[in-house]
């Protein structure tokens, strides 16, 4: 008859191989965990965590024999490395020069009032974009309305 020490010492190897199981990947099903998984390969996979739990290996011991046997995509969180930080820092990459190239299209038009200038002075006529700009850069804004000035 199993003792109440045996008993919890079960528990704690049930705890830890379920803890681990669940974040390992089926290979066969792939959007499984093998906790979850019923093939042939997690149930293998949930054999060797057990026996590998009662042999005193610890859980980072396990997920790096794992790692090493059926590469780093078993795992449900891969390592930090400069592959992953691309692959997640990309859309702000890609979002950073979209917004410069903006911001230097907008500055462009702005900056070139002076060509424009020149252009009416040597009699080049405007077209309706560039007298468009223009008279957006020479009419001065409204005046700011004072909230407390009464009044206008």
């Amino acid at each position: 008859m199993a003792t109440e020490e045996d008993v919890k010492q079960r528990q704690i190897i049930e705890s830890r191989a379920r803890n681990i199981s669940h974040n390992v990947r089926c290979t066969e099903c792939g959007s499984q965990s093998i906790e979850d998984s019923q093939a042939d390969i997690a149930i293998l996979l949930r054999k060797l965590i057990r026996d590998e739990i009662k042999s005193g290996k610890s859980d980072k011991e396990i997920y790096k024999k794992l790692q090493v046997e059926y590469g780093e995509t078993i795992l449900y969180t891969p390592k930090f490395d400069l592959q992953t930080a691309a692959i997640w820092l990309s859309p702000v990459i890609v979002g950073g020069v979209a917004a410069g190239v903006w911001a230097y299209q907008k500055h462009r038009q702005r900056t070139n009032v002076h060509i424009m200038a020149l252009n009416l002075v040597r009699g080049v006529p405007l077209t309706a974009r560039e007298k468009e700009t223009m008279l957006d850069i020479l009419t001065p804004p409204p005046p700011a309305k004072k909230w407390w000035w009464p009044g206008k």
